[in-house]
């Protein structure tokens, strides 16, 4: 984001901030109505190029936007909702898709917000990880839920098939929104995304660990211990099993990637002796 909607997306973030952690606080079923809310209102915003010229307008005042937000929200989803996109609606925005996207990373937060007050946050992760590997993993899967021209119905049961009845509900609507929604983008991006989200949100990193053999929990727990201390917050773990690394393990941490496999080595000292 540039300057402007950075600022307009900070000032936001504190709203969304305010209505998760009010004297009230909601709970998760709110929470999940609050993300389901706001999904449904960036897929509007999406829709409709003149709804989104119309709140996204730097030229319009704060409050002409956000009395047209309240005219076309107010009793069709829940006065959190209108509130908070009123509030994004009144910022300035550098480009229309930068208060889109922002409406979306505020539903994968509330979203979120739900699962960790219900004791399934780490679980939501891990499945969301596991669900873009295994479609990466098959490129008739791939198809199936990539393809633009693919009736999105077919996609829904495709995600219906995979995950309904063996993830945590919010892992199966965030995939859903993955699939149905992308917005443009790459399947894995949006997961990606959405999993970058969450970490934020946690206050933690995201660590992806590709290693020759499945880590037991003994050892998922001291790597952990170890980047924590190293990054000096919390770090959850991300498995991939790849046979093809042969041993020792590769983790990679948003841009950093730390590669201490035997495959990396075996690479090194052939291009050391020119073989």
């Amino acid at each position: 984001m540039q300057g402007s909607s950075r600022a307009a997306a900070a000032h936001g973030q504190k709203a969304l901030d305010s209505a998760l952690a009010g004297s009230g606080q909601l709970g998760g079923r709110e929470a999940d109505g609050l993300a389901e809310d706001l999904f449904g209102i960036g897929a509007a915003l999406d829709s409709s190029a003149t709804l989104r010229r119309a709140l996204a307008d730097p030229s319009r005042e704060a409050g002409v936007k956000g009395d047209l937000v309240r005219h076309l929200l107010a009793g069709r989803v829940s006065d959190t909702a209108v509130t908070l996109v009123a509030v994004l609606a009144g910022q300035r925005w550098s480009t229309e898709r930068d208060l889109t996207d922002t409406i979306e990373e505020h539903a994968v937060q509330a979203l979120a917000v739900g699962a960790e007050r219900a004791g399934r946050i780490d679980r939501v992760e891990d499945e969301l990880f596991r669900f873009e590997r295994i479609v990466a993993g098959s490129p008739e899967l791939r198809e199936a839920v990539t393809d633009r021209r693919a009736d999105a119905r077919a996609k829904a049961a495709v995600v219906a098939a995979l995950l309904d009845g063996k993830a945590a509900p919010e892992s199966v609507r965030l995939a859903r929104q993955a699939v149905l929604a992308p917005r443009g983008r790459r399947f894995d991006r949006v997961i990606a995304g959405y999993l970058r989200i969450i970490a934020t949100r946690r206050q933690q990193l995201a660590a992806t660990v590709t290693s020759a053999i499945d880590l037991d929990p003994a050892q998922r727990e001291r790597l952990a211990a170890v980047l924590t201390r190293i990054y000096g917050k919390p770090v959850h773990l991300n498995v991939v099993r790849d046979p093809q690394v042969v041993g020792g393990i590769r983790v990679q941490i948003g841009d950093e990637v730390v590669d201490g496999t035997v495959l990396r080595k075996l690479e090194g000292a052939r291009r050391h002796f020119g073989g």
